[in-house]
């Protein structure tokens, strides 16, 4: 398996409940949420894959964006609250799953990768790339990656926020048209369709 195990890592957080990151209370992760959504270039997507998803915050607001949904984690405790979160919406589902070694069958034209990649190492990072260009080109139709890491230095874990970014966009041969990065967090969106969104509506020549 590609970097730490995630059951090792994550289940004990998970055991002492749904938020163990405090995502529910905390204005920086509402307003991180608010970013990454209002950042994708579609109002609407056909089908979308959120591996990682831990209790399912984010997981929720893609619900409500897609016709779809997909969403992983490696800690089974994170999977059963995603579960319970995504319980009103019928046309999303919760699994098991910890990418690149595992992978989805199906096509997504969204893959949405929020605080995952330093728990991965290098060589992993690249797999993970390589696997989203393969599906995401699979589709035949416009397809987007988001990423969404802490940039702050990440104690165990060396490859931080910004070098994951950069591995991913080495990796990936997928344009970028988006990026964002304050004192806390970086966000950047690749695209197969590098059209702004005021293009995609006739704003621009």
């Amino acid at each position: 398996m590609t970097g730490p195990a995630p059951q090792n890592l994550f289940d004990p957080l998970f055991a002492r409940g749904p938020d163990p990151w405090h995502f529910e209370s905390s204005w920086y992760e509402a307003r991180k949420r608010d970013m990454l959504m209002a950042s994708l270039p579609r109002p609407r997507y056909a089908s979308a894959f959120e591996p990682g998803c831990a209790s399912g915050f984010i997981s929720e607001h893609l619900a409500q964006r897609c016709d779809r949904l997909l969403a992983w984690d490696g800690a089974q405790r994170a999977v059963d609250y995603a579960a319970q979160r995504l319980r009103p919406y019928a046309h999303a589902q919760a699994a098991h799953g910890w990418v690149p070694d595992h992978w989805p069958e199906g096509h997504f034209d969204l893959i949405v990768l929020s605080e995952l990649l330093y728990y991965l190492k290098e060589d992993g990072i690249e797999r993970l790339a390589q696997r989203c260009r393969t599906t995401l080109l699979a589709t035949g139709s416009e397809a987007t990656v988001v990423a969404c890491h802490w940039l702050q230095p990440f104690k165990d874990f060396p490859l931080g926020g910004a070098r994951v970014h950069e591995i991913l966009h080495q990796h990936l041969q997928i344009p970028r048209v988006a990026q964002w990065r304050d004192a806390d967090f970086g966000l950047e969106i690749w695209t197969s369709n590098p059209l702004s969104v005021a293009q995609r509506e006739g704003r621009r020549a």
